[in-house]
C-alpha cells in the first residue's frame, strides 16, 4: 500500500484489509511513537467533521507526524484555485492528503494531479475509512468477519456504498434494506456481488428492514439526510419512517448481535432513543475506532511499518 491512494474501499483486497485490521489492533494498544516523524498529514475539508477530523489529527500525531488543516475558507477548493492546481501545489509541501469532499469527482482529480497519497475522508459515494473502523470495531467484538450477516438499515449512501464493498471483500453477508427509490448504486451493487461471489458470501437487498435484520450479527444504521441533503430532510423523514431501528427491531438479530451507527445519530429519528447507550450499541467504541484504523492506514501508506 506504500505511495497507493485511497479513494475507494475496492483499492484494497481483502487480504490488505485483514492486515490493516491486524495492524490496528496492535497499535491500538501504543499511544505515542516515533514510526511517522518528519511527515506531515494535510486535511483538505470541503465540509466540516469532528471524527474525522480529530481522528486524523489525533493519529498523524500520535505516530510522531504532523497535522495541518485547511478549511474550506482557506482553499476555495474548485471555486478559489483549481482542484488539480492545490494538489500539485500540496504536493510540494506534505507527504499525504486527506480529503473531505462534496463530490467523488474531487477526490478523485486530486489524486490524478497529485504525487503524494491521497486518502478519500469522505465522498458523496464512499466513506472508506468509515468502513476500515467498523471492520475493526467487528472484528474486535466477534473475532471474526467471514461469514457473518451485516444488515444495513437505511439510505443506500456513501457509508452503505464502502460498508457493502468491504463486507463483501472480506467474506461477510450484506444485507440492505432501503425504501424504493434510495437503493446503493446499480455500479457499486455490481461490484461487490462480484467480489461476493469470489469468496462465497451473500448480498441482498431488500424494502423490509425485518427481512434484512432477521438473524443478523451486525445491526447499521446511518442518518436518512447527510450532510448537504437538508433540503430533502422532511421529505425523507417521511419515506423512511419505517425504517427506524428500535428494540421490536432489534429483537429480530441473534441474540449476541451488535448495533453501529457512523454518527452523527439523529435520535428519535433513524434510531429510537435509548438505543446507542443500549447493551447491544458499541457505537462509541466504533468513533474511537476511527483513530486506530487511520493509524494503521497512515503508518503503511506513509512506509512505517
Amino acid at each position: 500500500m506504500e505511495g497507493k491512494n485511497l479513494l475507494s474501499i475496492s483499492d484494497l483486497r481483502g487480504l490488505d484489509i485483514g492486515l490493516l485490521i491486524l495492524d490496528a489492533v496492535n497499535v491500538k494498544g501504543q499511544r505515542w511513537s516515533s514510526l511517522l516523524s518528519g511527515k506531515m498529514l494535510a486535511l483538505l475539508f470541503e465540509k466540516p467533521s469532528l471524527r474525522t477530523r480529530v481522528s486524523f489529527e489525533v493519529a498523524m500525531r500520535q505516530l510522531g507526524g504532523q497535522c495541518l488543516y485547511l478549511s474550506p475558507a482557506e482553499v476555495g477548493l474548485g471555486e478559489r484555485e483549481s482542484v488539480s492546481d492545490v494538489a500539485r501545489v500540496l504536493s510540494r509541501y506534505v507527504d499525504v492528503i486527506a480529503a473531505r469532499t462534496f463530490s467523488h469527482h474531487t477526490v478523485e482529480v486530486l489524486a490524478e494531479y497529485s504525487s503524494v497519497p491521497v486518502i478519500n475522508a469522505l465522498s458523496d459515494l464512499e466513506h472508506p475509512c468509515q468502513a476500515l473502523a467498523d471492520l475493526l470495531t467487528i472484528y474486535e467484538k466477534k473475532g471474526e468477519m467471514k461469514g457473518l450477516n451485516l444488515a444495513f438499515v437505511g439510505d443506500g449512501n456513501n457509508v452503505a456504498h464502502s460498508l457493502m464493498l468491504a463486507a463483501s471483500l472480506v467474506g461477510m453477508n450484506f444485507r440492505i434494506a432501503s425504501p424504493a427509490g434510495y437503493s446503493v448504486r446499480e455500479k457499486v451493487l455490481n461490484q461487490a456481488r462480484e467480489y461476493a461471489g469470489a469468496i462465497g458470501a451473500e448480498i441482498t437487498c431488500t424494502e423490509e428492514a425485518s427481512q434484512a435484520v432477521r438473524g443478523a450479527d451486525v445491526v447499521y444504521t446511518d442518518v436518512w439526510a447527510s450532510m448537504g441533503q437538508e433540503a430533502e430532510a422532511e421529505g425523507r423523514r417521511r419515506v423512511f419512517a419505517g425504517y427506524q431501528v428500535d428494540r421490536e427491531l432489534l429483537s429480530l438479530a441473534k441474540k449476541g448481535a451488535i448495533f453501529m451507527h457512523p454518527l452523527p445519530a439523529h435520535h428519535g429519528e433513524e434510531v429510537a432513543e435509548g438505543i446507542l447507550d443500549g447493551p447491544k450499541s458499541v457505537v462509541f467504541e466504533q468513533a474511537e475506532n476511527r483513530m486506530h484504523a487511520q493509524k494503521a492506514l497512515l503508518a503503511k501508506m506513509l512506509g512505517g511499518s
